[in-house]
């Protein structure tokens, strides 16, 4: 006589394992007390290159950023290349401020990066990288401020944020958020 053991119901369909949960990182500056880089990482459910595709669309940033409006190529730039170069409308509350950027890495399905500045001041280095993974893909999203003294007291006059890197956090887990929304619903 064979022993079974006794079968739970449904025991034999396979289960999903849920979906990975959104990482976030921040890492301090090593020469410095303040936060001065911020990364924030999400894992979607699309190919590198589906993600890669609507973030170098830089006309649809407002669409995921909660701080950016509108951006536009500017200076004969008509795609993401690297020299390319933008210009992005920002806003929080009643604050609005333009900057100039120009991409700095542009690897499809992989990197995308930019430099901006507010006229002749350097402000940020922003960069996007696409890594596959099982579930689709990791977007690392990073922020390095390039801010002089002088830049860091006027942003918050600018900007309307005295915590620049805490505020950055926010917005780019927000700005994750709807890139992945928008991909896993198309």
């Amino acid at each position: 006589m064979v022993l079974h053991p006794a079968r739970v119901p449904g025991e034999d369909r396979q289960e999903k394992a849920p979906p990975p949960k959104p990482r976030e990182v921040c890492v301090m500056a090593s020469h410095s007390d303040t936060l001065r880089t911020v990364q924030v990482e999400r894992s979607i459910a699309a190919t590198p290159e589906a993600a890669w595709e609507l973030i170098t669309d830089i006309t649809r940033m407002g669409d995921w950023s909660p701080e950016t409006t509108s951006a536009e190529w500017a200076a004969g730039s008509d795609g993401p290349a690297v020299g390319a170069r933008f210009k992005g409308t920002n806003q929080m509350g009643s604050k609005k401020w333009r900057s100039d950027c120009v991409v700095t890495a542009c690897e499809p399905g992989k990197r995308f990066a930019f430099d901006v500045k507010a006229g002749p001041f350097k402000v940020a280095g922003w960069a996007y990288q696409f890594t596959a993974a099982d579930t689709g893909c990791l977007v690392t999203e990073s922020w390095e401020d390039h801010r002089g003294a002088l830049m860091i007291r006027l942003s918050p006059v600018i900007t309307g944020t005295k915590d620049r890197a805490k505020r950055n956090q926010e917005t780019m887990t927000m700005t994750l958020q709807r890139l992945a929304a928008a991909l896993e619903t198309t």
